[in-house]
């Protein structure tokens, strides 16, 4: 259990040191003359670009012109292989479904009463 404590002081001791830095440097950005601001520049326009030669595209041939895709040859028959046969499974025991009931034992004989 000490041990845990020990841990979770470093943690946490680990955790807090960067924390007081970013604080630290808040402050300090906070401490100094404003920046002063910028004039917007204003953007030559873009150059137009030419106008390309676009390229031809080939005419692609018809489907009808195409040669027809040659026969497939028959396959040989593959021979038959015998089939294997298992052995029947043996037979599984049936499981009980009915709880059997649980004698209750008769409490002990009272002791005889003493005159």
């Amino acid at each position: 259990m000490g041990y845990f404590n020990c841990i979770a002081l470093a943690f946490l001791m680990a955790l807090s040191f960067p924390s007081i830095n970013v604080g630290q440097a808040a402050r300090h950005l906070l401490q100094l003359p404003p920046i002063p601001t910028l004039s917007t520049a204003t953007l030559p326009p873009l150059p137009s670009i030419p106008n390309l030669p676009q390229p031809t595209i080939p005419t692609m041939p018809r489907p009808g012109a195409l040669p027809p895709l040659p026969t497939m040859p028959a396959l040989p028959s593959l021979p038959s292989v015998p089939r294997a046969t298992l052995p029947p499974l043996p037979s599984m025991p049936s499981i009980p479904t009915a709880i059997p009931s649980i004698p209750f034992l008769s409490p002990p004989p009272s002791p005889p009463a003493t005159p």
